[in-house]
């Protein structure tokens, strides 16, 4: 038999960013962002229970975990990626700070179980608000559904989040805020969107146990393998900001890796992935120690502007590097197998924080 009831109520309470991409903007309507408020409710009752099928619910439930790293990555990728748009120059944006999906947005049996199960419907609902940004300053929560932009009708159903940029994108371009119908609890409201200028990177999940974190010059994307080796959220902060770095660098760019590794990010967003890809190296080139370390430079700038603690990543590495060793092949150190210059270059940096923050100075690098 199955515990619909408590199954529903563990969906609910999750955020449904599954695909991750970069937070609607000014510029495109892309897929997920980073969280930053409080789960609502997603939508109307669930079905008769006995509509449900085990399959959807082996779905729903894979939905939810998926949704649980997601959350995980946008809550500590927030404020890298707020707290740094003055050193993003040509990757900043003006962002809505929230994303949105429907049923439509999943695939297959997934359409289904997030109908069925999670209530989800032909509207858009957001699905995560960037912490720190102006959605969510206006009040904007995970479950709200949007009805209109600045008094134009949101489309629903199939393609709607594309549709739904030729409505946002005009009105950002003028306006320093969004004005926003949206139905919360049946009930209508108008909130009014300020923007938020940050990093316009996208924050991908990679729905795989290799672990690795990819670049390809406009995402950034952990696999749920390196996720796990995070402990903490300064340990996942090291990954990200360094994986950011190589973007804002444009390393893919010059290593002529941005197709294979935007192959390789397109695939692993999938909730069914062909990891076939990654066997042996994936055709990714290792990075040169030159670029990992102006990388990991550059992240512990990002890191410290946005307040993690910046002492621990040197010895993260070194960690990393011993239990994940180069010959561990489409893994991390594989790729960028140059440690001791990389570490070099982390104290370095380190020291330099330390000393322009003694000194008052910008922590610009």
């Amino acid at each position: 038999m199955i515990r619909i009831q408590g199954l529903r109520l563990r969906l609910r309470q999750a955020a449904l960013g599954i695909t991750a991409a970069a937070l609607l903007s000014a510029c495109a309507t892309q897929g997920p962002a980073v969280p930053g408020s409080q789960p609502g409710p997603f939508g109307p009752a669930t079905p008769a229970a006995a509509q449900v099928t085990p399959e959807m619910a082996a779905a729903a439930d894979t939905l939810t975990r998926m949704a649980t790293l997601q959350d995980r990555l946008y809550k500590v990728a927030a404020p890298l990626l707020i707290d740094n748009a003055e050193l993003c120059t040509r990757h900043a944006r003006n962002l809505l700070g929230f994303t949105a999906k429907n049923r439509h947005t999943y695939p297959g049996q997934y359409n289904e179980a997030a109908h069925m199960v999670l209530g989800m419907g032909e509207r858009l609902q957001v699905t995560s608000v960037l912490a720190g940004s102006g959605a969510a300053k206006a009040g904007l929560r995970q479950g709200d559904e949007l009805l209109a932009a600045g008094g134009a009708p949101l489309p629903s159903g199939p393609n709607s989040l594309t549709k739904a940029g030729a409505v946002f994108r005009p009105i950002v371009a003028k306006q320093a805020t969004l004005p926003l119908t949206i139905e919360r609890n049946g009930k209508p409201r108008e909130l009014s969107i300020p923007v938020t200028r940050a990093c316009a990177f996208g924050i991908e999940l990679g729905n795989a146990d290799n672990i690795n974190a990819y670049a390809d010059g406009q995402r950034v994307m952990l696999t749920r393998g390196m996720m796990a080796v995070a402990e903490n959220d300064h340990e996942l902060a090291y990954v990200i900001a360094r994986t950011m770095a190589h973007n804002m660098l444009g390393h893919a760019t010059r290593q002529r890796n941005a197709a294979t590794i935007g192959g390789i990010i397109e695939n692993l967003t999938n909730i069914s992935p062909d990891t076939s890809m990654l066997i042996g190296s994936g055709g990714i080139k290792a990075m040169p120690a030159a670029l990992d370390a102006a990388a990991d430079r550059l992240a512990i700038y990002l890191l410290a502007r946005a307040d993690y603690r910046i002492e621990g990543a040197a010895s993260f590495w070194k960690r990393f590097a011993d239990t994940y060793p180069a010959t561990v092949l489409n893994g991390h150190t594989a790729n960028h197998p140059a440690l001791a210059q990389r570490i070099a270059a982390i104290n370095s940096a380190v020291a330099e924080v330390k000393a322009k923050r003694s000194g008052k100075q910008p922590l610009t690098p």
